[in-house]
C-alpha cells in the first residue's frame, strides 16, 4: 500500500514577521499619532458659481492645505448641515451675503446649532446684505448696518476710488495685536470695497475687534446726505470681527466679500492723501490666509495631556493626601503647529488648588514638554481639585481638573508634646503637685491633745 506523501509544514520563522518590519510599523504608528490631519470637510455657500473664479486664490489656498471643499449655491434645495444627528461638515464658509433664504435644511438656527456643536464658520458680507446674514451676526453679538449702506472714509480712501470714497484703505495699525489671529502683518494697507459696517455688542466679551476703521470712518448711504447719526463712527466701525465661543468654536465676519477676491489680493494701494506711499500689493492676501488658519483651527489650538501628582519624593499618587503635605503636580501642554503637536512655550500657566475657592494659586514652570510645580497643601481637609483654567487671546480655552482628597492628621501623626500646650501641661502638673502636698499635710497633720 502506497504511503501518501506528507505535506511539509512551513517553518515557524516564516510565520513570524521580521522584527525589523514590526519595529518599522511601530515607529510609523507613533509618528503618525503626533500628526493632525489638516483641513476637514468644508461647505462653501456661494451667491453664484462665478465667485469660485473671482476668489480662486483664497479658495485654492484652502484646498492646498488639505481642506475638502464642497461648493453649493446658498439657495440649493439639497443643502444640509446635519444628518441623523451628526454634522456632515467640519467648517462652513458663507460667501453669499445677499441670500434671502438658505436652501434645504439650512437656516440661521441650524448654523447656530452648528457653532454650538463646535463647528467653525467664515462669513463674508457686503453692502447688499440679506436678513439671514444679519440675523446670524445678531446671534454672535455682531450688528450689521442697513442694506445698501457702506463704510465711507473721506480721508483714507484709495486713489482708484470712483468718487464715493467707499474703497477704504485700512491701516495695518488698526489690526488687533494678536499675531495668533492676524499673523505678523507686513505693514501693507488693506483694501475694503463697499463694505457693510459692523458694531460689536459691548456686553459680549467673546467678540474680537480684529480690524477697525480709522477715526474718520463712518457708515451711511453713499448716495445720500448724512441726515442722522450714522450706525458706526470712527474706531467703533468694525471691518472684520471674530468670535471664539466657550466651546472653542470660532466665527469670523468680514464686512466685505471683495476682501477675499483675487482683485483685492493683487491690487496696488495708495491713499489719496498727497505724498502717500504707494504699495505694490495690498495686505489682503496675507491677512485672509492668517484669518482662515485661525478660524479653521490650524493656529492657536492647545491641548492638555497626561497630568500627574504625588508627594515629593514618591512616584505614585496616594489614596488621600494629608494636610500640609509637600506635593508635586505636573501636566503636559501641547500646541498645534503645522499639523503636529509640539510642546507649548508659555510662561503664564497657573495652577489652582481649589475647594470651592482657591486655597493655592501658583505658576507652573516648563521642563521639556511638562509643566510642574511643588507646593505645600493647606491646613484644611476636604475634597480639592488641581485646576488649570488657561484662557489667552487667540488660543483655545484650556480647562483641566484632577480631584483629590485631603484628610486631617491621624492621631499617630501629631507631635507627642505640642509646644503651644506647655502652659496647660504646667498647670496640670502643678495641680497634681498641689493635691499631693495637700494630701500629705492633711493625712500626717495631727492636732495636739488638749489637757483637761
Amino acid at each position: 500500500m502506497a504511503v501518501p506523501a506528507s505535506r511539509s509544514s512551513p517553518s515557524p520563522l516564516l510565520l513570524r514577521p521580521p522584527r525589523r518590519l514590526l519595529l518599522l510599523v511601530v515607529v510609523l504608528l507613533l509618528s503618525s499619532a503626533s500628526l493632525v490631519h489638516g483641513g476637514g470637510k468644508t461647505l462653501v455657500l456661494l451667491d453664484n458659481h462665478a465667485i469660485k473664479d473671482t476668489h480662486s486664490v483664497f479658495l485654492s489656498s484652502l484646498a492646498d492645505r488639505g481642506f475638502e471643499l464642497t461648493y453649493k449655491t446658498a439657495d440649493d434645495p439639497s443643502l444640509s448641515l446635519i444628518k441623523y444627528g451628526e454634522f456632515l461638515y467640519d467648517h462652513l464658509i458663507i460667501f453669499s451675503p445677499s441670500v434671502e433664504d438658505f436652501g434645504g435644511n439650512i437656516n440661521v438656527e441650524t448654523i447656530t446649532s452648528f457653532i454650538d456643536g463646535g463647528g467653525n464658520v467664515l462669513v463674508a458680507a457686503s453692502s447688499d446684505i440679506g436678513d439671514p446674514i444679519r440675523d446670524l451676526g445678531s446671534e454672535c453679538g455682531i450688528e450689521f448696518d442697513e442694506e445698501k449702506t457702506a463704510v465711507i472714509d473721506h480721508h483714507s480712501y484709495d486713489i482708484s476710488d470712483e468718487g464715493e470714497h467707499t474703497l477704504v484703505v485700512a491701516d495695518a495699525d488698526n489690526l488687533i495685536k494678536v499675531p495668533m489671529v492676524v499673523g505678523v502683518p507686513s505693514g501693507n494697507p488693506i483694501l475694503f470695497r463697499i463694505a457693510s459696517s459692523m458694531v460689536a455688542d459691548p456686553e459680549n466679551a467673546l467678540v474680537l475687534d480684529i480690524l477697525t476703521g480709522s477715526s474718520t470712518t463712518y457708515s451711511f448711504f453713499p448716495d445720500k446726505p448724512v441726515t442722522q447719526y450714522p450706525h458706526a463712527v470712527g474706531k467703533n466701525t468694525l471691518l472684520i470681527a471674530g468670535l471664539q465661543g466657550r466651546n472653542n468654536a470660532r466665527v469670523i465676519f468680514s464686512g466685505s466679500l471683495d476682501f477675499f477676491s483675487n482683485a483685492a489680493f493683487n491690487s496696488p494701494v495708495q491713499k489719496s492723501t498727497p505724498g502717500s506711499k504707494r504699495f505694490s500689493k495690498a495686505g489682503n492676501e496675507e491677512l485672509a490666509i492668517a484669518l482662515s488658519r485661525w478660524v479653521f483651527k490650524e493656529e492657536g489650538v492647545l491641548r492638555v495631556g497626561d497630568a500627574k501628582h504625588h508627594r515629593v519624593g514618591e512616584a505614585d499618587p496616594p489614596a488621600a493626601y494629608t494636610v500640609t503635605d509637600l506635593v508635586e503636580f505636573s501636566i503636559v501642554i501641547e500646541k498645534l503647529e503645522e499639523g503636529k503637536w509640539v510642546p507649548y512655550n508659555g510662561k503664564d500657566v497657573q495652577l489652582e488648588f481649589v475647594r470651592i475657592d482657591p486655597f493655592v494659586r501658583t505658576f507652573l514652570k516648563r521642563s521639556g514638554n511638562r509643566y510642574s510645580t511643588q507646593f505645600t497643601l493647606p491646613d484644611v481637609y476636604g475634597v480639592f481639585q488641581f485646576k488649570i483654567d488657561y484662557n489667552r487671546l487667540g488660543y483655545t480655552h484650556l480647562y483641566s481638573t484632577t480631584q483629590v482628597s485631603v484628610r486631617p492628621l491621624q492621631h499617630t501623626q501629631y507631635e507627642r508634646f505640642i509646644p503651644s500646650a506647655y502652659p496647660y501641661y504646667a498647670s496640670s502638673f502643678s495641680m497634681m503637685l498641689g493635691v499631693f502636698l495637700f494630701s500629705l499635710v492633711f493625712l500626717h497633720y495631727r492636732e495636739k491633745e488638749k489637757s483637761e
